[in-house]
C-alpha cells in the first residue's frame, strides 16, 4: 500500500513521494540542496489540511529533538501571489519547530493548485497513518464536493481501493454521538463499520453503548449485530403473515379486521359502524362453512 501511495505523491508533485515517505521524528540538519530556509512567520497554515488533531506530547517530543539536532525533513510550501508562503505538507514539523523556538525552517517550494495542495497533504498523512478515520473521510468528501472527484478518481490518487473509499465515507453518516466516540478513540473504525450495518440511529446508539460497556471486540460486536438481525427477521415474517390474514378476513367480512397475537394466543377484532352492519356480520359468521 505504501508503494502505491508513494506513486500517488509523485503523480501530484514530482519527487514528493520520496520526501513524504521519510519517517519522523526529525534529526540532523537539512542537507537537501533543493531546499531553502524560510522564516516561519512567512508561512501560512494549509487551509486544506485534512488533519484536525495533533498530539501535544508527540509535538513536545519532536520539538525537543529539533532543538538538539534541527529539522531533517523540509516542509513543502507554495508561493502565493502576495509573496507569502502557504504550507502544503509538514504542519506537524512546522508546529514542532515553532515550539522549539526556531525562526526559520528548511522548505521545498513547489507549484501546486488548490486541489494538489489538498491531495498532497492527504496522501502524506495517509502514508504516516496520521489521520483518524473521520479526518480521512472528511478529506475524501472535500475532494468530491469541492473538486468534483469521483470515488474511483480518489482511489487512484491515494492508492486505495474504491470500496475502501466508499466504506470510509459512510462513517460520516453515523450519529454525532458515535462520531465523537470514534474521534476520541472510545470506538474503533472497525466498530463504527459494524454499527453502520445496524438500521436506525437509535439502534446504532444502543449498540454503541453496549460495545463500550462490555468492551466488545469488533468480531464480538459483529456476532451480536448478526444475531439481532436474525431475531428481528422472525417477527417481521410473522407480521407479514398476520397482515395477509387481516386483508383476507377484511375482504371476506366487508369491514376492517385486526389480528392481535398475545403469547401463544391472541384475539381477532372485527369493526362495525351500525347495528345493521353488526347484524350482517353475525349472519355471515353463522353461515355453515361450505
Amino acid at each position: 500500500m505504501r508503494k502505491a501511495l508513494g506513486r500517488g505523491l509523485d503523480a501530484l508533485i514530482p519527487g514528493a513521494g520520496k520526501l513524504a515517505a521519510q519517517s519522523e521524528p526529525e534529526s540532523g540538519p537539512s542537507t537537501n540542496p533543493s531546499t531553502v530556509d524560510i522564516p516561519i512567520a512567512q508561512i501560512r497554515p494549509n487551509p486544506r489540511q485534512p488533519r484536525a488533531e495533533f498530539d501535544d506530547n508527540a509535538l513536545t517530543e519532536l520539538a525537543d529533538s529539533i532543538r538538539v539536532q534541527g529539522v531533517l525533513q523540509p516542509v513543502v510550501v507554495r508561493r502565493m501571489p502576495d509573496g507569502a508562503f502557504e504550507l502544503i505538507a509538514g504542519e506537524r514539523r512546522l508546529r514542532a519547530a515553532q515550539r522549539a523556538g526556531l525562526e526559520k525552517v528548511p522548505a521545498t517550494m513547489r507549484e501546486a493548485s488548490d486541489i494538489e495542495s489538498l491531495e498532497l497533504a492527504l496522501v502524506e498523512n495517509l502514508q504516516r497513518d496520521d489521520l483518524s478515520p473521520l479526518e480521512e473521510a472528511s478529506a475524501y468528501q472535500r475532494l468530491m464536493e469541492e473538486f468534483g472527484h469521483t470515488q474511483e478518481e480518489i482511489a487512484g490518487r491515494v492508492g486505495k481501493s474504491r470500496p475502501n473509499i466508499a466504506n470510509t465515507l459512510r462513517l460520516l453518516k453515523l450519529p454525532e454521538a458515535i462520531k465523537r466516540d470514534l474521534a476520541s478513540g472510545k470506538l474503533t473504525a472497525g466498530h463504527a463499520r459494524v454499527l453502520l450495518s445496524v438500521d436506525g440511529a437509535d439502534a446504532q446508539l444502543r449498540a454503541a453503548r453496549q460495545i463500550q460497556a462490555r468492551r466488545l471486540s469488533v468480531r464480538e460486536a459483529e456476532k451480536i449485530v448478526a444475531t439481532r438481525r436474525e431475531k428481528a427477521a422472525i417477527p417481521q415474517a410473522r407480521d407479514l403473515h398476520r397482515q395477509a390474514l387481516e386483508q383476507e378476513l377484511s375482504a371476506a367480512l366487508g369491514t376492517r379486521v385486526r389480528v392481535q397475537p398475545r403469547g401463544r394466543g391472541g384475539r381477532i377484532e372485527i369493526e362495525y359502524y351500525s347495528n345493521e352492519e353488526l347484524a350482517g356480520l353475525c349472519d355471515r359468521l353463522r353461515r355453515p362453512a361450505r
